[in-house]
Parts: C-alpha cells; sequence; structure tokens
C-alpha cells in the first residue's frame, strides 16, 4: 500500500496523499501548501528531465543546475519525486498505481493530455471513485480558448487590471512578474481542499477546473471592483496619475530610496502636522474641497515637499507618518526585507539544507496554526530521489526497476 503520512503524522493534512502532475508555477505552489501542512506530495516528472522550473534561475553563483534552481526548491519542499515517463504504456500503468490509494490527483498539464496518458478523470475515477481531481489550466477545460497558450503578462492583460495600470499618457503597465501564477495556485490548494473534504464526508470525489484566467478575473486587486463597477455603470475604468485624486499620494523618493504614502484629502491636517506645520501650508486656501484636485496648489506643494521628503531616510518618514496615522510603507528591496526585525522577531524566513544547492533562507509559513504547525521538513527532492523507494512500495521488484529504467519508463 502507498506509504500515507508517513514523515508527517501531526500536522494539518496528514493522511492526505496527493499525486502531483504539475510543473512550472501555480500548480507546484498549491501541492506546496499542501505538503508544507503535512500532506504526503508525490511529484511525477519527466526522466532525465524533471520540471521545467528546475532549469530556471535564480542559481547560486549563476551556474544552472537542475538541482540548484531557487524557484524549483522554494516550490517543492516536502515533496518526493517519482520519474515516470507518461507516454510510455508501463509509465502510464504505474501512475494508476499510485493513484489507487491517493486522496487528489493534482495536473496543469494542456487540456486533453491527461486523457492521451489514459488519466483523464474519467479514467481514474473508474480506478478510484473517492480521488479529487484538480485541473489546472490557462483558459479551464472548456471553452474556446482552450487550447490557446498563456504568459503571465498576457494573463495579467487580459484577465487582471492591467488596462487601468499606469499614467493615462502611456502604456498599461503590468504588476510583478509570477504574481498572478502563485495566485492561482492558492486558489487551487483552496479548491483541493474542499473537494477533498467532500471526498471523505460523501466517499465520492469530482473534477475541479482551475482558470487562471477565472482566476484573475475575479482578482481582489482592481478587477472584480471594476467589472462590478462596469455592470452596474457601463464606464470603463481608465489609467489616471494617483495625484489626481490628492496630494501626497503615491511613491516617492527619499534620501535612501522610496517612501509610499497615502495622504490629502481627509488626512491633510495629519500630513501637514508630519511636515512640521509649516506656516506656507496653515493657509485656508489648502482646506477647501477643490484644493486636492488644482495642479497649481499641487506644484507649490511639491516645492515644500519633496526638499523635506528627500532629507529623510525611509525608516525616519515611517516613524514619522505612523505617528501621525498616515497610511505608509517604506519601499523594501530585498536586502531591507531580509534584515525586517519583524520578520527576524516572527522567524518568518526558513534555513533549509539541501544535498547539492547548499544551505539557503526561503520564505516560510503563509499562515500560522497553533497546534498542527507548518513545517519544512525535508528539502525539495533530486530528480527521482523517490523512485526506487515508492515503486518498491506498491510492489514493483529491484528487476522491475532496472527493466523499467532500461525501457526508459522511469
Amino acid at each position: 500500500m502507498l506509504l500515507r503520512g508517513d514523515n508527517m503524522t501531526d500536522k494539518a493534512l496528514s493522511g492526505i496523499t496527493v499525486i502531483d502532475f504539475t510543473e512550472g508555477i501555480s500548480g507546484p505552489y498549491a501541492t506546496k501548501l499542501l505538503a508544507d501542512y503535512g500532506a504526503t506530495v508525490i511529484k511525477i516528472e519527466s526522466p532525465g528531465v524533471g520540471d521545467g522550473t528546475r532549469r530556471s534561475g535564480p542559481f547560486p553563483d549563476d551556474l544552472p543546475h537542475i538541482e540548484k534552481s531557487g524557484m524549483f526548491l522554494f516550490l517543492n519542499t516536502n515533496k518526493k519525486s517519482v520519474t515516470l515517463n507518461l507516454e510510455t504504456n508501463a509509465g502510464a500503468k504505474i501512475a494508476q498505481e499510485l493513484l489507487k490509494n491517493a486522496d487528489a490527483i493534482v495536473e496543469s498539464y494542456k487540456p486533453g493530455t491527461m486523457d492521451r496518458f489514459g488519466l483523464s478523470y474519467q479514467d481514474v475515477k473508474e480506478i478510484n471513485p473517492k480521488l479529487s481531481y484538480i485541473s489546472i489550466s490557462n483558459f479551464g477545460q472548456t471553452g474556446p480558448y482552450k487550447d490557446y497558450d498563456l504568459s503571465e503578462i498576457v494573463l495579467y492583460a487580459m484577465g487582471g487590471e492591467m488596462y487601468s495600470t499606469g499614467l493615462e499618457d502611456e502604456s498599461p503597465l503590468m504588476l510583478g512578474p509570477n504574481m498572478s501564477l502563485f495566485q492561482g495556485g492558492a486558489i487551487a490548494a483552496v479548491g483541493s481542499l474542499g473537494t477533498i473534504y467532500r471526498s471523505q464526508l460523501e466517499g465520492s470525489g469530482q473534477h475541479v477546473d482551475i482558470s487562471l484566467m477565472e482566476c484573475l478575473a475575479g482578482s481582489i486587486d482592481r478587477r472584480m471592483a471594476t467589472t462590478l463597477a462596469y455592470e452596474y455603470t457601463g464606464e470603463i475604468t481608465e489609467r489616471k496619475a494617483l495625484s489626481a485624486v490628492g496630494y501626497p499620494l503615491g511613491v516617492y523618493p527619499c534620501a535612501d530610496g522610496y517612501f509610499e504614502l497615502v495622504g490629502g484629502l481627509l488626512r491633510w491636517n495629519q500630513v501637514v502636522q508630519m511636515l512640521g506645520s509649516p506656516p506656507e501650508l496653515l493657509d485656508p486656501k489648502w482646506s477647501t474641497p477643490e484644493a486636492m484636485q488644482d495642479p497649481e496648489l499641487n506644484a507649490e506643494f511639491d516645492e515644500i515637499f519633496f526638499p523635506w521628503i528627500l532629507s529623510k531616510t525611509k525608516q525616519e518618514l515611517w516613524s514619522l507618518a505612523q505617528a501621525n496615522n498616515i497610511q505608509s510603507a517604506p519601499l523594501n528591496n530585498m536586502e531591507d526585507v531580509a534584515s525586517d526585525p519583524y520578520f527576524k522577531e516572527q522567524g518568518y524566513f526558513t534555513n533549509i539544507a539541501h544535498p547539492v544547492a547548499g544551505d539557503f533562507l526561503f520564505p516560510g509559513a503563509p499562515w500560522i496554526m497553533s497546534e498542527t504547525p507548518w513545517e519544512i521538513q525535508t528539502p525539495a527532492p533530486l530528480l527521482g530521489e523517490h523512485t526506487q523507494e515508492l515503486l518498491s512500495a506498491i510492489g514493483y521488484t529491484p528487476n522491475d526497476l532496472v527493466r523499467l529504467r532500461e525501457q526508459n519508463c522511469i
């Protein structure tokens, strides 16, 4: 019988086994969340090739190596790696055997690919009726776009709020790379838990169709709000500078980098206090409803504001802004984040020792559970590291494994 929850007996998801047919970012992030809270996740990879993310940077010393990709190492903690050539009958048969005692399958192939391997939802339902089947794809399993390729920028442009991001006289802008893919993975993890829970209650699985396009179209990052606004008013949200609705509002340079604050409007008096109540800003002209949209007053304010903000560091500005109850934050680079006392006190960053890549700090728990905590018990697996162990557990002998390797099945 397949090993179940063998190394995490006191975790929130102990006893749940997931067979992971995903690669890239969204699928592996979904299964990482499950694995880090105790599920046994068995990652299926192609022999000699593995997940494509193994060839994505960053790499230590900028030297590419399939066992040293920072992205892969982060996304695949606590998982086991089995290499299977699903294009072969023997490889597909082994996958089916692994699924017999699993609770869930998560896959991110192009729609129709799992059908070709004999691993479609209908196929595996015959093998294991209780199995939860989660598919992650660009545009879902059906519809006019289901076979289309997708990149992060295309996804954000079509499904996200790219159209209204940026300045009105410039081209639209996307957010940071991979944000949409991680969001899709988080939603897939929630969908996985929902269907696994239902299966345990009712004894039958179901197919969960995760469309990255739809994940982003329902995003809290303005897309949901602007979609509803269009439905109610027929108006399209346009790009505009933040200063068009008040000041100071947005990101500004300072002595050691950049600082963001949300001032003006209802917080005007607090901004004046933060600046030391200069006499020029105590004039009643600044207190009229029209002042925040007056470009001439904005320019006059900038003459006072910019010398002040450029003379102060991010931490000095943050202390002043917080003391005056102004929403604000320093724009941290990665060095700032790594040395932030908040993260250090929380113990957020976790050291992971990998047998090939070495020791590195990685982001830690996305949420904290008091009784069944998150934990990194094993680093991301070497390619095929657990093939012999797990195939032996379902009845394959050493001679079988030799033969399967010779046939390029594992």
